[in-house]
């Protein structure tokens, strides 16, 4: 699935529309819509043109690392093999790109609403990772992460080790813990 495809998707929903609703407001086909949803290539003028309607503008800026939609196919696609170690991994590797930017570009990486993981305690940690981070900075902090979606309704953990404890209140993440995912802080720690 392309950056263009999540994009459009993102901004549809964000303004909860209908792929209906959207082909009606940028007279554009549904069905191209939709093709465009699942990873069809378009053209810049299609994009911005889908942007319009939705109320968004396509703006180019200088960031060099995923965001949080590409970190969710990701996570995704690792849980989908089993490999919870690479699910973490690449976790950490957007706690990490967040920190490495500052400002409207941290904010950028924490934009866009992604994908279900397909698992609601990893949903729940992106959430809970973008609002740390960006609160961090005081970056007004995106709607999408406090749809219920993300908030478990009985506290858990990520399954990384089952031999690993579960962390206590204070060794959680205050953006984790409101979420009702355990994870320990120290996960987020630079070695």
């Amino acid at each position: 699935m392309s950056r263009a495809s999540t994009l459009i998707r993102s901004a549809r929903k964000s303004r909860s529309l209908t792929q209906a609703d959207l082909s009606q407001k940028a007279r554009v086909y549904q069905s191209n819509i939709s093709a465009i949803e699942s990873g069809r290539d378009l053209s810049v003028s299609t994009l911005e043109k889908l942007l319009a309607a939705t109320g968004y503008g396509l703006f180019a800026l200088p960031i060099r690392t995923a965001d949080v939609t590409e970190a969710a196919r990701a996570i995704r696609a690792q849980l989908g093999k089993g490999n919870t170690q690479g699910a973490i991994r690449t976790l950490i590797q957007l706690n990490d790109n967040l920190i490495s930017e500052h400002g409207l570009l941290r904010g950028v990486l924490g934009l866009s609403e992604p994908e279900s993981t397909g698992s609601p305690v990893w949903d729940a940690a992106l959430a809970g990772l973008v609002s740390w981070r960006l609160s961090e900075e005081n970056i007004p902090i995106p709607t999408w992460v406090d749809k219920d979606r993300f908030f478990l309704s009985r506290p858990r953990g990520l399954r990384i080790d089952p031999a690993d404890p579960l962390p206590t209140a204070s060794d959680i993440p205050p953006e984790f813990a409101r979420r009702g995912v355990l994870v320990w802080e120290d996960t987020f720690k630079s070695v």
